[in-house]
């Protein structure tokens, strides 16, 4: 089987938050051709950077050759065909403002990707700064 495993991180807190879930997996599912190779249980964990209701985050991994600009095109895809509208949005000092959301994919790795663009960091940097994603892709590798 080519290409390289993609981990991507899903987290939810607005309306029926384990459909959304069950849904991204599903889009993803169809966007990756069904090379899905793991997913770990769903937890639920506190809104971070700012006050909302809780999340339920899951960690995915698929297999795939496309570059990573590509993959970054069908996340986002994925986020609005889902009812995702808010673009990203900082603050004076640049910081990112966090809002509640209906579904937020992100790219955690990707193969051997090592990259820092305005539009994508790839190891993402919330894999070091959120004890969570570390437990999920503890879950994701061991399940």
């Amino acid at each position: 089987m080519r290409g390289q495993e993609l981990y991507l991180l899903l987290g939810t807190n607005l309306g029926d938050r384990e459909a959304n879930i069950a849904t991204a997996l599903n889009a993803l599912d169809r966007a990756f051709g069904g090379r899905r190779l793991r997913v770990s249980s769903i937890i639920e964990t506190e809104a971070c950077g700012f006050s909302g209701p809780s999340f339920l985050n899951a960690v995915v991994v698929y297999r795939s050759a496309r570059r990573p600009e590509t993959i970054l095109k069908i996340v986002k895809r994925i986020e609005r065909s889902m009812g995702r509208k808010d673009p990203p949005e900082y603050d004076a000092a640049g910081r990112r403002v966090y809002h509640d959301r209906i579904i937020d994919i992100d790219i955690l790795f990707y193969g051997e990707h090592s990259m820092n663009t305005p539009e994508l960091t790839i190891p993402h940097p919330q894999v070091e700064t959120r004890p969570f994603v570390k437990q999920l892709l503890k879950m994701v590798d061991t399940e």
